[in-house]
């Protein structure tokens, strides 16, 4: 219930917790901070603190938002005032995001990869924001349009295991001429490490031998990338 809209009160005499909401329908979803997002969220405070001052204690104890999309229950609920409906309800707004975010498989709509850059803002929605590494393939026709999007294995924090049967069954499960190999480091590093190097020439020798090209093979983080391809080390 918004209690200046029944009362005919100024907006300022609002309960604090409606004032993202109104301010949401008066001026529009961009003129809300993170904060008070973060409010429409969660609806209510606790006893002592509005939404909003509890949104930007959440937002304070993460560090940013970035970080904040990573979190899970666990970390949520350690915060006072936070338990599991406010926390799934902060985790399912993310996760929207995220999926917004993703290419749809529709077959009308698939992109074409002519650069790492392009591959890069592919797959960066559905590997972003992640606190395990994950690896994927994305299958490619004869002209480098995108068939097919495919999680093959996820890990742990600083790895993840990658079998090259499961990766070629499913580039021959779907007739692809070729593929890009892309994994996450949840660290923010995007160098190669050793055992990256070494999947890769894997990968690409196996590649060969089935005639299907290894195009790249990129590791992503929230805000940069490798490519091994830029980097010639395919």
């Amino acid at each position: 219930m918004f209690v200046g809209m029944r009362n005919g009160l100024n907006i300022k005499n609002w309960a604090e917790d409606d004032r993202p909401r109104e301010k949401l329908m008066l001026k529009g979803r961009q003129a809300l901070s993170d904060a008070e997002l973060i409010a429409i969220l969660i609806r209510s405070g606790t006893k002592n603190e509005s939404a909003v001052e509890l949104a930007r204690l959440i937002l304070q104890q993460a560090g940013s938002i970035d970080e904040l999309a990573r979190w899970g229950i666990d970390e949520l609920t350690r915060i006072k005032g936070i338990g599991k409906a406010k926390a799934l309800s902060i985790i399912s707004g993310f996760e929207l995001g995220r999926r917004r975010n993703v290419v749809s498989d529709n077959p009308g709509r698939k992109p074409r990869m002519l650069s790492s850059t392009d591959l890069y803002h592919f797959s960066r929605p559905f590997l972003s924001d992640l606190g395990h590494e994950e690896f994927w393939v994305v299958l490619l026709n004869r002209a480098n349009y995108v068939i097919k999007k495919q999680q093959i294995s996820k890990g742990g924090v600083t790895s993840t295991v990658v079998d090259p049967k499961l990766v070629f069954r499913v580039a021959l499960d779907h007739m692809a001429c070729g593929l890009v190999l892309c994994h996450n480091h949840p660290s923010g590093n995007c160098q190669p490490s050793s055992q990256d190097c070494n999947i890769t020439r894997q990968l690409v020798n196996c590649g060969r031998m089935l005639e299907i090209n290894v195009v790249d093979h990129l590791i992503i983080t929230d805000h940069e990338y490798f490519s091994f391809s830029d980097a010639g080390m395919l």
